[in-house]
């Protein structure tokens, strides 16, 4: 599918509410080594001193806002069976194969190691990223995920939005749903949300861009709750990559998210070098705390990583 290039439509008026300049922001777009297709955005129009990874049915866009408070040269890439880039025809979006694409990427768009953070599944992709490739990655945030929280289940209203239909016949259909489900906050904010996770096939019909959309609908039309991201698979690799990693390591969270005090605990415990910061904030920090998101980040881009943990 083409890029739709009015997906920038709605940064003019957020930079606007927040007092600051729209940054320069362009779509790249590489063909991966099997010929799918990674997707990202390249704010600030400089080497990227920064990479971002959305979480489980999310996209590039839900970091915009914490991008403008950055104000730093930001990567933010759209993981396989996301955003703009290609479905795996294997529907694999364990965070190791999901890793594999993001160092390509990063490889062909970063100049230099970058503060890789990521929230939920793209927090333990970035975990699987910086044990495999720890040349690019100088240091890694962690958002309110980690190998031992079980996210697979999910709140029944999430299940019961992503149950089908997958297509629509308008966006604002899709919007009358979601809101009737009580996620979003005000319309305005929940169009936002439903344009960019959304595109008009060929035939018309509104369609999510994210794969797992599809493919819970099929589980769950099949009572089939199973998947490639069994829990008891990210929990053996997840805690063995972030073992790995030689880079400062911070779990950030979030009060009214998913890791709970206890996670955080046990995660302490098991990555002793790393730091925990907790933020007053839902799971989607980068949408409900995206200020006191950006101050940590900003904080790892611009101290030297030989001064971190001192």
């Amino acid at each position: 599918m083409p890029t739709d290039h009015s997906e920038f439509r709605y940064l003019p008026a957020q930079a606007d509410a927040r007092g600051v300049p729209v940054p320069p922001v362009e779509r790249l777009a590489l063909t991966l080594p099997d010929g799918r297709t990674l997707s990202a955005l390249r704010f600030g129009g400089a080497t990227p001193e920064v990479t971002l990874l959305h979480g489980a049915g999310l996209n590039a866009h839900t970091w915009d806002t914490t991008v403008l408070a950055l104000d730093l040269p930001t990567l933010v890439i759209d993981l396989a069976g996301h955003g703009d880039s290609s479905w795996r025809s294997d529907a694999d979006y364990t965070p190791r194969v999901l890793a594999a694409d993001v160092a390509v990427a990063l490889d062909a768009w970063a100049g230099l190691p970058q503060v890789v953070v990521g929230q939920s599944l793209g927090g333990l992709t970035g975990a699987a990223l910086a044990a495999a490739r720890p040349d690019l990655v100088r240091e890694l945030i962690v958002v309110d995920i980690t190998p031992g929280v079980d996210t697979t289940a999910g709140p029944a209203v999430l299940r019961e939005f992503y149950a089908g239909p997958t297509d629509f016949a308008t966006r604002d259909e899709l919007v009358d749903k979601a809101m009737a489900l009580g996620f979003g906050g005000s319309r305005p904010d929940t169009e936002r949300g439903v344009f960019l996770n959304t595109r008009v096939r060929d035939d018309g019909r509104v369609e999510w861009k994210h794969h797992f959309a599809h493919l819970a609908a099929q589980a769950l039309s099949a009572h089939d709750p199973g998947s490639s991201t069994a829990p008891s698979v990210l929990h053996e690799t997840g805690w063995d990559d972030l073992a790995a990693v030689r880079a400062p390591i911070t779990l950030v969270r979030a009060s009214r998210g998913f890791v709970t005090a206890e996670d955080a605990a046990v995660f302490a415990e098991r990555v002793p070098a790393a730091r925990v910061v907790e933020i007053d904030a839902s799971h989607n920090v980068q949408e409900t705390a995206p200020d006191d998101l950006a101050r940590l980040i900003g904080e790892a881009a611009l101290t030297p990583p030989s001064h971190r943990g001192m």
